[in-house]
Parts: structure tokens; sequence; C-alpha cells
């Protein structure tokens, strides 16, 4: 059985009936990025750039807790901790509590004197060992444009990042379903005390699920964010913004922006006719369909290409729903989908007379145009 492959390019704004992209948002801040968690960049301005990241630091402090210490693990507050300021939950030295406790306070409420306790426990009561440790995770994840001089991101001489540094560390984290299931808290509860996110896109933003937000004089106001749409999640990372309503205001419009470049669309359809094979006895040509429909998440404005592999021609007897070759369904070269192609209808072999009678229809027309 000889078979044929054809290539037809799938122009997805086609497919997604009647969507329009919007325009690019025009926000502030220093930097921002906004990519897919598929691997797409899709809006960037001074991602590279290094600048103070502020409580965002806090999402490197809490990798490498997890990476050396179980959550059910006790800790008792030091002195230095209890007397770190700013944003905290007044820890008080001596007090007990526990891995999974002080990773809540200091991704929830964003506390300091957290986060410090924390890089104590892992650091064996040596702060600049866990900063240590820190700055060697960022060059094991090739987080070439970050520096870490604390556990907490107040504001110090060598401590920044930037936002491609910063998303690439969120989404790293995301894939540990206790942070996931954290980050998406706007109130919870530990011993003593209950904490109240910062993260204000929680409330307003539907589909947010994270990340860390940040805020210091030098830093500004700062936040990675993290939005699930129909098959898609987006990262949008802003730094640098003059105060926290224009933050969410701006950042909102990333997320909304990024959400709105990608469509779930069907990319095999069932009600198409992808190719057609010849059949003998003189039938009339067999319509190959698609065994089932996929839909996948496209971008807009970004072509799919579509690989059909038939015969040419099919022998006697068909089926109908006999599979018969494939199509497949590819995003820059990557398969996104691949259904089976099936006959449309059955066709039987013919009996002897009907055989016979199709060589003597053929030799009447051959005769015929000896003469013709």
């Amino acid at each position: 059985m000889s078979l044929k492959a054809r290539f037809v390019l799938v122009g997805v704004a086609a497919l997604a009936l009647g969507s329009t992209a919007l325009a690019a948002p025009r926000t502030g801040g220093r930097a921002y990025l906004v990519v897919s968690a598929n691997g797409d960049t899709l809006l960037q301005r001074n991602a590279d750039a290094r600048v103070p990241i502020a409580s965002i630091t806090k999402l490197m402090t809490v990798l490498v807790t997890r990476e050396h210490a179980k959550l059910d693990d006790v800790v008792t507050v030091r002195a230095q901790a209890a007397e770190v300021g700013e944003s905290s939950i007044f820890l008080r030295a001596g007090e007990r509590l526990t891995v999974r406790e002080l990773i809540e306070a200091a991704l929830i409420q964003s506390a300091n004197d957290a986060a410090v306790a924390l890089a104590q426990q892992v650091g064996k009561g040596s702060i600049p060992a866990f900063v240590e440790m820190m700055n060697e995770k960022a060059h094991e994840l090739g987080l070439t444009e970050t520096h870490f001089a604390n556990p907490d991101g107040l504001d110090a001489a060598g401590h920044y990042s930037s936002a491609r540094d910063v998303t690439k560390l969120a989404e790293i984290l995301m894939h540990d379903p206790f942070v996931r299931s954290v980050v998406r808290k706007r109130v919870a509860h530990i011993t003593g005390r209950t904490l109240h996110t910062w993260n204000d896109l929680l409330a307003t933003f539907p589909g947010v699920i994270g990340v860390k937000t940040g805020h210091t004089n030098e830093a500004g106001w700062s936040e990675v964010a993290a939005a699930q749409g129909r098959g898609v999640t987006i990262y949008a990372t802003l730094l640098g913004e003059p105060s926290r309503s224009v933050r969410n205001a701006d950042l909102a419009q990333l997320l909304a922006w990024g959400l709105a470049q990608y469509r779930v669309v069907p990319v095999v359809s069932t009600g198409r006719v992808y190719a057609t094979a010849s059949v003998p006895w003189g039938k009339r040509s067999l319509g190959l369909v698609a065994a089932k429909e996929i839909v996948r998440v496209a971008r807009l404005g970004r072509p799919l290409t579509e690989r059909v592999v038939t015969p040419m021609v099919v022998s006697l007897p068909v089926h109908a729903g006999q599979r018969l070759g494939e199509v497949r369904v590819y995003d820059r070269g990557k398969v996104v989908a691949r259904a089976p192609l099936v006959a449309d209808r059955s066709i039987s072999r013919p009996g002897t007379f009907g055989r016979v009678g199709w060589y003597a229809e053929r030799a009447l027309d051959h005769i015929g145009g000896w003469f013709g």
C-alpha cells in the first residue's frame, strides 16, 4: 500500500473565529516580562536588567529551605530573627514553629522574621551560610542576573535580580504542590496567628494563583504573578512601580493581555474530509475522516502545521471506521495533536460477475478508443 503525505498550514486566527488580539498594554515600572508556562515569551521590557526585587527574594529562601528541611521540622526562633523589622509576624525569641508555618508566613504575609528564622534553621545558625546556599542555587538554575545578600529581600548592596530570573524562579517553585497551595491563599492560620496576603490580585483578578509581592524603598512595588486561563498559565513579572495600586493595575493588564493571546480551538475536526483514496472496480473515491475531535490551546497569529498521511489506493473490502491513515498537527515542529484517519463509509468487494462486468466495460472503453 503506497502512502502519500501532505502538509497544510492551519492559521490559528482562522480557527479562533471572531477573536481579535488586544494591543499590548503600556505599563510603567523598571522592567517587566510576560511568558506562558509552555515557554512562549510574549512581552518584555528590560527583562534582563538587574534591579532590587524586595520580598520576591523569599521565593529563593523557600526553595532552598524546601530542599534542606522537612515541613514538620520544628524551628526554635533565635533572637536575630525576632529582631527583624518591617513586614513581620512578630516572632519571639524561643518561640517554636514548624517549617511549614514559617514558609506560610514568609509567602503569604511576606514576613521577614519568618524568612530569617528559616535561614538560620537551614544555615545551622549562620545567615551568611544560608545566603551562600541561595547564590549557589541561583547559579545552578542559570539565574545569571541574580545575586542575594540576605534571605528576606531588605535593601542591601549586591542584592538584585531581573524580571526574567524572577519569572523562572517562580515557575520552578510553582512545581512544588505545597508552595502552589500556599501562594494562592488570601488568609491562613498558624500557631497563634492569622496571616493575610499582600497579593491583592488574588481577590481582584479571576484566575490568579500566586505568586509573590515585594516592596522596599529601593525596589518600589513589585510582583511576580501567575494566572490560569483555559488550558494556559501566564506568568507576569512587574518590577519597580511607584505605588501598590499602580502595580496592581498594570500587572492586571499584563496578565489579561497574556491570557488573551491564546484560544482553545479544534485542531482536528470530525466534520472534515482530510483526504480521499482511490478504490478499485470503478468505485467512487473513499473519504478519510478523523476518528475523533481534538482541541488544543493555540497562540493567536502563529500558524500550526498539519501533516496528513494516507494511502493513495485502498484495497476492498473497506469497513466504515477502518483506520487508513493519520493526521498530525505541529506547533513549531512539535506534535501537539494526532488522530487516526478512518474510512467514511463501507465499500464491499464486488463478486465474480461484478468484476467480470467491470473488465468488460473497461475493454469496451479501450475498443471504442481505438476507433474514436
